[in-house]
């Protein structure tokens, strides 16, 4: 008997990784993504370049998609959502709805690659003023500056001469719930410091933090070089409050290092927004009875020896759905998924 088809939740780089992987090893894979276009949220939200090698984020995500579409392995829903399940491993019907209607999908494994969503500044707090004072980003914001290649202070218009990245803003906080690191905030603000430099050579730039968490080869590939190269400022401090001052946002709070409190007028402020569960992820979690985690991300079996493995057999989650994520993790965790959809649907069609 034939192996069923696998289905992939979410067009994003864990999704399309997933979907190429399926695809390439000749099994056919069923993509749902809920936008009219694939590439998630580096697409969606305007990602400039990608952390740390500084690639053209649009580019690279191009490469992702073209091995996907047009590919006879892989049968793509656009603006799609799945709405219901039944069956069991090696055996689901999973009901695809769209705007003009529905449909069903019989498939032998499902792999939920449904992402992250931005932390929203002003849900809990207005300490820093993100719905106050328009000066005040996010790197998501920062981000579609950068890809137009054009940093201004939104009240004005004009080029701003200093600019400063808050770090943990939704992450590492108990008080709000998100106690985790979101993992790749201090290289994304420090990539973001980088490009600001380039734009803007005669712009002064500081990073707020409480520590930096730089892994792997992001410390020599983006936290030293933003310091020795660019200059960038890096101060170990907590911001307390952003306010107005005159024309322009003065920031206050505790330099941590030397022990005194701090002020200093800054012409931007971009808060480095944390990763939390997407609304997709959480919808997936009751589509298909998954356990989540404390966080609500979904919760994995295998420790760290086993990171896309869900509660329900024959569903598997990869990249951020599981929790923070960077683009490696998202890629590596996508094909580990896709590898053991295969191996389930290929044990279920020589069973039967």
């Amino acid at each position: 008997m034939a192996e069923k088809p696998i289905l992939i939740i979410g067009g994003g780089p864990a999704g399309l990784e997933a979907a190429r992987s399926i695809a390439d090893l000749g099994y056919q894979a069923v993509l749902v993504e809920k936008r009219e276009r694939l590439g998630g949220t580096p697409d969606e939200a305007h990602y400039a370049k990608l952390t740390p090698d500084l690639r053209d984020a649009p580019k690279a995500m191009q490469e992702m998609i073209d091995p996907v579409t047009n590919n006879p392995n892989v049968k793509i829903h656009f603006g799609s959502t799945v709405t219901s399940a039944s069956g069991s491993a090696g055996n689901f019907d999973v009901t695809i709805k769209n705007s003009k209607g529905s449909t069903t999908e019989n498939v032998g494994a499902v792999i939920v690659a449904t992402g992250f969503q931005h932390f929203d500044p002003g849900r809990e707090t207005q300490q820093y003023g993100y719905y106050e004072h328009d000066d005040v980003l996010t790197l998501v914001d920062l981000e579609k500056m950068l890809t137009e290649h054009k940093v201004v202070r939104p009240s004005n218009g004009q080029p701003p001469k200093s600019l400063c990245f808050i770090q943990c803003v939704g992450s590492r906080d108990r008080q709000i719930g998100n106690e985790y690191c979101s993992k790749v905030c201090c290289g994304i603000a420090s990539k973001g410091a980088i490009e600001v430099r380039q734009l803007l050579p005669d712009c002064k730039v500081y990073i707020f933090y409480i520590d930096m968490r730089m892994y792997g080869y992001w410390e020599n590939e983006i936290y030293w070089p933003a310091q020795e190269k660019y200059k960038v400022n890096y101060v170990k401090g907590i911001v307390t409050e952003v306010v107005k001052k005159g024309d322009g946002l003065m920031i206050k709070g505790e330099d941590t290092t030397l022990g005194r409190p701090m002020e200093i007028p800054m012409d931007i402020v971009v808060l480095s927004v944390g990763m939390e569960p997407s609304a997709g992820t959480r919808e997936m979690a009751k589509v298909f009875g998954l356990q989540l985690n404390k966080y609500n991300f979904i919760e994995t079996t295998g420790g760290p020896l086993d990171t896309v493995t869900t509660t329900v057999e024959g569903v598997y989650a990869c990249g951020a759905s599981t929790g923070p994520a960077d683009l490696e993790d998202s890629v590596s965790s996508a094909g580990l998924a896709a590898m053991k959809a295969i191996s389930l649907v290929r044990k279920a069609a020589q069973a039967a």
